[in-house]
């Protein structure tokens, strides 16, 4: 299997980053689900925050090489061909799944930024992205939340959708995505 694309499937890089950015998001959105099991102030929950950090702008450096590889290649076709409403629906969905892997890692850091907190990223502290303000701070951390939440949804359609199209409609969407065998 070559590492990129060609029209009929996505290469081996592709599908990778495709399945390791899902584990990544599980384990994102385990950290801060799973936090509350720990008392405030514990060091065990601090922990869990802090890898929700580092795991969180580890989704945006993933998005970013993903973007980088797909406008590389081409994108295998789909067969049969989409009616125009689902290649739209596609595409949208696709542009919302890139704007929560984008957005929310860029929002935490500058909740982290607002608050005056370190930014910290598997041993280095990254610079804050703006000044410390309270306000900016409660605001982002509202709309974080809320695109936090989006994400629940958009993460369980996609799957639905890979699953409609392998089991009901039968074409080739999930295929192109699944490691080929031999």
């Amino acid at each position: 299997m070559n590492w990129k694309n060609n029209t009929e499937r996505y290469g081996w890089l592709p599908i990778a980053l495709h399945w390791f950015m899902l584990l990544l998001l599980a384990a994102v959105y385990a950290c801060m689900e799973l936090r509350g099991i720990f008392p405030k102030g514990s060091a065990e929950r601090d922990a869990m925050k802090t890898w929700h950090y580092m795991l969180g702008l580890s989704v945006l450096l993933l998005a970013l090489l993903r973007l980088a590889v797909a406008v590389a290649g081409p994108t295998p076709r789909i067969a049969p061909v989409l009616p125009r409403w689902q290649a739209l629906l596609a595409t949208s969905m696709k542009v919302a799944l890139y704007a929560l892997m984008l957005g929310l890692p860029v929002a935490g850091w500058l909740i982290l930024s607002a608050s005056g907190k370190p930014i910290p990223f598997f041993g280095l502290h990254l610079a804050p992205l703006i000044g410390k303000s309270k306000a900016a701070a409660d605001t982002i951390k509202e709309l974080h939340e809320t695109g936090a939440t989006v994400g629940y949804f958009l993460i369980g359609l996609h799957a639905v959708a890979g699953l409609y199209h392998h089991y009901v409609a039968k074409d080739n969407t999930l295929k192109r995505m699944l490691w080929q065998r031999g």
